[in-house]
């Protein structure tokens, strides 16, 4: 007898994410023939802590974890009054990440399933992002194209079903959002760098500055965005004088620039990513034959992104779907929604067995 026959129409799902920087824990229930439905969720953002340092810190980061969890368990259940006991499935992001931050998740999650008698899950993070628009109010269908733009990866992936993912295209060097993030530092601007530099660039001009889009007319669908903060950095150089490789910039002489400068700067960064970004992603839907493009992961929150992939894709006759908004960082929804769907499909290899790994390092395609 197949998996999915012995699952419960009703069958509840606990998803625990705990990658990076975000605790985020959610309740699904899987819904006969329909995409299963969030009923509580919590999330907890370490962005206050690790500003201070510039960037993630590690150990602090699982230690947060740590102390987040039970009572996030405790909200996420809280939201339809959902017994613990209620719970099913207990799913948990085995990877990719941060080692330390996974096994927090890890462990909490089978300590979790043990204590409950109940099987757990480990799920792919990405996985994740790309299945999170079937909780959004137009849902895709499949087979599609998935754009994934987060803090660490940048890939293009053929989805013909859950379980079903080819690699297309990735970066071979910095991901979208490293870009955002290291150009947003040079900048001068506070952690996390890619949603401030996204409110600098407001009112900017895109064409202000000429700034390369790397691998634009490869003639593949690889990204590169390594070479855009050198040519930043540059840029400032010329525009404030010498600052030291490395250096931030914040006191170098940014604070010189104009508020004006400052936001053109800011808008051609965000031009020269989105563009490729656009144009990738069209060519990849094209080449494809398909008709629809998901865009997951945290720079899919991106207003002009969205707002520029909306317009090609329109022109090109391409359905586009985003996950909600609360949905692109992190979160436990999505990991919880991603092991109700392997369920679903037969896909998901739940264990009783409570003995767990990580895999900070995990390919999408080899899931």
């Amino acid at each position: 007898m197949k998996l999915s026959q012995l699952v419960s129409s009703k069958s509840l799902v606990l998803g625990i994410e705990s990658s990076c920087d975000e605790t985020g824990v959610a309740v699904v229930q899987m819904c006969s023939g329909k995409t299963p439905e969030l009923l509580g969720a919590a999330l907890h953002s370490q962005i206050e802590m690790h500003r201070a340092y510039g960037g993630v810190v590690p150990e602090l980061a699982s230690r947060d974890h740590i102390r987040r969890l039970i009572p996030l368990t405790n909200e996420a259940l809280a939201g339809r009054n959902t017994a613990l006991n209620a719970i099913d499935y207990v799913a948990y992001t085995r990877g990719p990440g941060l080692a330390g931050a996974l096994l927090v998740g890890a462990g909490a999650a089978c300590a979790l399933g043990s204590a409950l008698g109940k099987p757990v899950i480990g799920v792919h993070h990405l996985e994740g992002h790309l299945l999170s628009p079937f909780l959004s109010a137009d849902p895709p269908q499949f087979p599609f194209i998935a754009l994934l733009v987060s803090g660490g990866h940048t890939q293009l992936m053929r989805v013909d079903g859950v379980g079903e993912y080819a690699l297309l295209g990735e970066t071979i060097d910095d991901a979208a959002g490293e870009a955002f993030d290291k150009t947003a530092k040079l900048l001068g601007l506070p952690y996390p760098g890619g949603p401030q530099l996204a409110k600098l660039a407001e009112g900017g001009d895109p064409a202000a500055f000429k700034f390369p889009r790397p691998l634009l007319h490869s003639g593949d669908l690889d990204f590169s965005f390594a070479g855009l903060k050198t040519a930043v950095l540059t840029q400032i150089k010329r525009l404030v004088g010498d600052v030291p490789e490395g250096a931030t910039v914040r006191g170098a002489g940014i604070e010189s620039l104009s508020e004006a400068t400052r936001r053109d700067l800011a808008s051609s960064i965000q031009a020269a990513i989105t563009e490729v970004l656009v144009k990738k992603s069209l060519k990849a839907v094209l080449q494809s034959g398909l008709q629809r493009l998901v865009v997951a992961g945290g720079v899919g929150a991106n207003r002009s992104l969205r707002e520029q992939l909306n317009a090609a894709c329109a022109k090109a006759g391409i359905r586009v779907h985003y996950p909600e908004l609360h949905l692109c960082t992190d979160n436990g929804a999505m990991i919880a929604l991603a092991a109700a769907m392997r369920l679903q499909t037969d896909k998901a290899q739940p264990s009783r067995d409570y003995a767990f790994d990580v895999k900070p390092r995990w390919p999408l395609d080899q899931v």
